[in-house]
């Protein structure tokens, strides 16, 4: 399985970013894709997450109501729709996929990762 996350860029607070996360391979056991994210100097956060089946959504809520999960599974993408960005949510992104109906928000519950692409929020 490989994941190529893309859509990253530089842009001023209050603008907005589209990710967009391509998967291929055996991607018939992915259940569940999420976003995460990375600054300099912290953790690997949890952004969102959707399922493969239900469309059920998890956010954190550092972005909810700003961002938006969604999936295409027969094109096998899923997008990140962030609005109203903030200089705080600058950092890599990365899309993850796990073998799990379930949502989750850990990064050791994921099972394949992409690359990552960076985000800049100036103010």
């Amino acid at each position: 399985v490989q994941l190529q996350a893309s859509g990253g860029g530089l842009v001023q607070a209050g603008g907005s970013l589209r990710l967009s996360c391509a998967v291929s391979g055996r991607t018939s056991t992915l259940y569940t894709m999420g976003w995460f994210r990375q600054a300099p100097g912290k953790e690997r956060e949890f952004v969102s997450a959707i399922s493969r089946g239900s469309g059920s959504t998890l956010y954190a809520d550092s972005v909810k109501g700003r961002f938006t999960i969604s999936r295409d599974n027969a094109k096998n993408t899923v997008t990140l729709q962030m609005n109203s960005l903030k200089t705080e949510d600058t950092a890599v992104y990365y899309c993850a996929s796990r073998r799990d109906y379930r949502l989750s928000s850990e990064p050791n519950g994921y099972d394949f990762w992409g690359q990552g692409t960076q985000v800049t929020v100036s103010s």
